[in-house]
């Protein structure tokens, strides 16, 4: 449901070889065909009668960006960090064009949205990829409703500012709300002294060794031979109820050391601000962007109650902080006190925090270094979330059983599926509308987001719908799931793992 278009400057362009850089390298890398250019225009779409059409642009480009004062350089839709929200309603047409002014290609993933798979935008396999100086029209139906959000399926690209939410809205929810906040959380490192793609040369180069990474990369990050357990994890989630006190059992869970954590585009020292009134009821959508950062978020002085995660409708569940990896998305809403509060996110096992202010009141803003005490009490895993009636994939006997295997290492910095990196594993295969039931095992030492394009998938233990799962150090998941036609990547939404192969192929081929 894609089409190509060619600008007058494409010739040009292509002819400067300006697509030769680091992240077109990357992006080669994990293309498991015969290079990129393979996959050719696709029959264009259009509304069905009475069907709304929404339309919308994107401008991949290089710009800077303030960060309290330093400057930095970097890729971005625009010149807004995140880029603009695109909106709709659920069962709206969306017609977004992409005109690519990069120095190399690029591409849009439509992460967490249910599209038909010419649009799931994965250079190599779904589409070409957008060279310089082109356009592409992306063109499919929204038909769930939900907190998603956009960013290039191209490279490490993801680890720059090409990244904006998309929200899906329901048009028979009540909004029983005031207000509603979006909050995008992010790494950044791209215009310090370093790109993502020079990081993921080091990480390849030196297997975590070298300046960049963490300081506790390279340890224990091994492949760990043998089976994992079944069911829930080993980390003792299960009896209490999805709720860790203090540390969390993430093992190690991001290779890159990051200068700066961002809330919507901005650093602790100039924080973005939101305001409202005592009393106020308000829905924040939280959306990790970030590319190796799982965070602890908070509100301090207040609780929180979880209404959706990914998009689905969850039973509401109360708790004063939560674990947002990379990916995810969860709703909630808060009754707001009278004051100046911080909303912080806190990355695992890194240095520094992102933090916002709510102000409702008169005060002090927070410190930028604050720490709600709610970070110090229990986190909510949100993987152990029940979902709720109204959202549960219909109970079905699994029509096949497969096996997906997480492994690696980082001396060599590779990562894996199934015992080998992508383009060098077997896909997986299925039959479209059947019920597939996928057995998943993380076999390392570090924690995995794991990203499904597509449709969601359900826990199968809790019936929790989701598209990306945090999976612990030697977890292991069972997941059912009913694919539509098409090639769907499933990958780590850590995007240096991904870039390193831990990434394969769903092939679900038509009944």
């Amino acid at each position: 449901m894609t089409r190509p278009h060619l600008s007058r400057r494409n010739l040009l362009l292509a002819g400067l070889g300006l697509a030769g850089t680091g992240g077109l390298a990357a992006c080669a890398r994990i293309t498991p065909t015969g290079g990129a250019g393979t996959i050719g225009p696709v029959p264009s779409a259009s509304p069905t009668p009475g069907q709304r059409l929404v339309t919308a642009s994107l401008t991949p480009r290089p710009t800077t960006l303030d960060l309290a004062g330093t400057t930095v350089q970097t890729w971005a839709y625009g010149d807004t960090v995140p880029g603009q929200t695109i909106r709709a309603t659920a069962g709206d047409f969306l017609r977004v064009t992409v005109d690519n002014r990069l120095p190399t290609d690029t591409s849009v993933h439509w992460h967490g949205v249910r599209v038909s798979n010419a649009a799931d935008g994965v250079p190599g396999v779904t589409q070409d990829p957008i060279r310089p100086g082109t356009q592409y029209l992306y063109e499919f139906t929204a038909p769930d409703p939900g907190t998603y959000f956009f960013h290039p399926h191209s490279g490490v690209q993801l680890d720059r500012g090409l990244y904006a939410p998309l929200i899906i809205d329901d048009p028979a929810e009540p909004g029983a709300y005031d207000a509603e906040w979006i909050v995008v959380l992010d790494d950044w490192i791209d215009g310090t002294g370093t790109t993502p793609d020079d990081v993921l040369k080091k990480l390849i180069d030196g297997g975590g060794s070298m300046g960049g990474m963490t300081g506790n990369g390279g340890m224990g990050h091994g492949s760990m031979g043998g089976g994992a357990s079944t069911g829930t994890s080993s980390t003792g989630t299960g009896s209490s109820g999805g709720m860790a006190m203090g540390p969390a059992p993430w093992g190690d869970s991001g290779d890159v050391t990051y200068p700066h954590f961002l809330i919507n585009g901005r650093v602790p020292a100039d924080p973005a601000v939101f305001t409202a009134k005592p009393g106020q009821k308000i829905r924040i959508r939280f959306i990790n962007a970030a590319s190796d950062t799982i965070f602890s978020v908070a509100l301090g002085g207040h609780r929180m109650t979880i209404t959706h995660a990914d998009g689905h409708a969850v039973r509401p569940t109360e708790t004063g902080a939560f674990y947002l990896g990379m990916g995810e998305r969860y709703d909630a809403v808060v009754t707001l006190n009278d004051g100046a509060f911080p909303l912080v996110a806190a990355p695992f096992s890194k240095t520094g925090q992102a933090m916002a202010v709510v102000r409702t009141g008169a005060g002090a803003a927070p410190a930028a270094d604050v720490r709600p005490a709610e970070l110090n009490g229990q986190v909510l895993i949100g993987s152990t979330l029940q979902s709720a009636d109204a959202a549960r994939l219909p109970q079905r006997t699994p029509d096949t059983t497969l096996d997906l295997v997480l492994g690696g290492q980082m001396q060599p910095y590779q990562w894996t599926i199934n015992g080998a990196s992508f383009g060098k594993n077997t896909p997986l295969t299925a039959t479209a509308g059947q019920r597939l039931r996928i057995r998943v095992a993380n076999q390392t030492m570090m924690t995995h987001p794991l990203h499904l394009h597509g449709p969601a998938f359900a826990l199968a233990d809790s019936g929790l719908r989701k598209d990306t799962v945090l999976l612990a150090p030697m977890e292991s998941r069972v997941i059912d799931l009913d694919p539509d036609p098409g090639q769907w990547a499933v990958h780590c939404h850590n995007i240096y793992h991904a870039e390193a192969g831990m990434m394969i192929l769903l092939n679900a081929t038509p009944r």
